[in-house]
């Protein structure tokens, strides 16, 4: 498959436009990562959070206590 329109790769290299699809959208795709990155990073900030709480909530302090004190 070609997106070039290119057949044989036997040419000047220099007159041959860019070799990859959608040129020009380098800089939008980067800041659309970039943004989706970070986002993805507070999701999970925030479900970890959510875990952790419902974790401290569902121990039993007494045991813990023990156990720590064991050691």
């Amino acid at each position: 498959m070609s997106t070039t329109g290119y057949s044989d790769w036997a040419v000047d290299l220099a007159n041959v436009t860019a070799v990859y699809p959608l040129p020009g959208w380098e800089v939008t795709m980067t800041v659309i990562g970039v943004i989706f990155w970070l986002g993805w990073h507070v999701v999970q900030f925030r479900r970890e959070d959510e875990h952790l709480k419902q974790a401290q909530t569902f121990a039993d302090k007494e045991k813990i206590a023990k156990a720590l004190d064991r050691y």
